[in-house]
């Protein structure tokens, strides 16, 4: 059976969301260690990293994940929003790293006023950065793929090989996988035939071993449309059969996959908890 979890909210400590993610029945969890619209954050305190990591152990929830900030532009073209930029992830490794986080999911960066290659070095310089300053650090960077909207890098498997082989420590870096970005980008995960084809390039570009994490959401807008909308499993663009045919891939059996999908309730049922019946299902199938 996949190992399969979401995002969920820290209001109220980073114990409640393990306790949220259980209440959903997640295997896994995924947080913002902070307020991810904002670049500062009060330090985390010993009693609460303890907290978090009794309350996983207690409620075995297994291979937490951190999302880094929205505001972290790892290849702006702005000097100083780079300098920014590699002080923030500094920051959310050390976060992740206290509460022992293994990996922390960060969207490369878009290239605003330059152009790809420019912005693919400038990733390559900031992570050197970030790695100088976090090498006595157990946390890791995983690079998502993206849609590739706007000037948005990372939607193309070759850009993020790009950005990895391009460091001084690729052996540090990993991916993360979402699949309504694939789909928006242009990678087709259904019939198995073209899923098929989409993994080869995965495989060739990054290899499977960098893979360390998905999420998965379904999409608002149409294949190859390079726009970020995500939907619950089933009811977007791609329906269920891309989900159907990943889950049952023994390949990623091993692999945590986390939702990403909107949150509230439905007739009275937990929207995160519905999404992950439906794709429990299509492995039962």
């Amino acid at each position: 059976m996949p190992i399969l979890g979401a995002h969920m909210s820290i209001a109220g400590g980073y114990y409640r969301a393990v306790q949220r993610a259980r209440e959903s029945g997640c295997d896994c969890v995924q947080i913002f260690t902070k307020n991810n619209n904002q670049w500062r954050a009060k330090p985390i305190k010993e009693e609460e990293s303890s907290e978090f990591r009794k309350t996983m152990r207690d409620l075995k929830i297994k291979h937490p994940l951190a999302h880094a900030s929205y505001l972290i532009n790892l290849a702006s073209p702005d000097a100083a929003l780079r300098k920014k930029s590699i002080e923030g992830m500094v920051v959310e490794l050390e976060r992740a790293d206290k509460l022992g986080i293994r990996y922390v999911v960060v969207h490369p960066g878009s290239f605003t006023t330059s152009d790809e290659d420019t912005g693919i070095e400038h990733v390559c310089d900031s992570l050197n950065a970030v790695h100088r300053q976090t090498a006595n650090l157990n946390s890791r960077i995983l690079l998502e793929n993206t849609a590739g909207q706007g000037s948005n890098l990372g939607w193309r498997f070759e850009q993020l090989a790009r950005m990895i082989k391009g460091t001084d420590k690729p052996q540090r870096l990993g991916v993360c996988f979402d699949t309504c970005h694939a789909f928006a980008a242009g990678y087709p995960l259904a019939p198995e035939s073209k899923y098929d084809d989409t993994m080869r390039q995965l495989k060739r570009a990054v290899g499977f071993r960098r893979v360390k994490a998905f999420h998965l959401n379904d999409s608002k807008q149409p294949f190859g449309s390079r726009r970020d909308r995500h939907e619950h499993i089933g009811r977007g663009e791609m329906g269920l059969d891309p989900f159907r045919i990943l889950l049952n891939d023994p390949r990623w059996a091993k692999t945590p996959m986390y939702l990403e999908t909107p949150k509230g309730t439905e007739d009275g049922q937990e929207l995160d908890a519905m999404n992950l019946k439906v794709l429990r299902k299509l492995v039962a199938e």
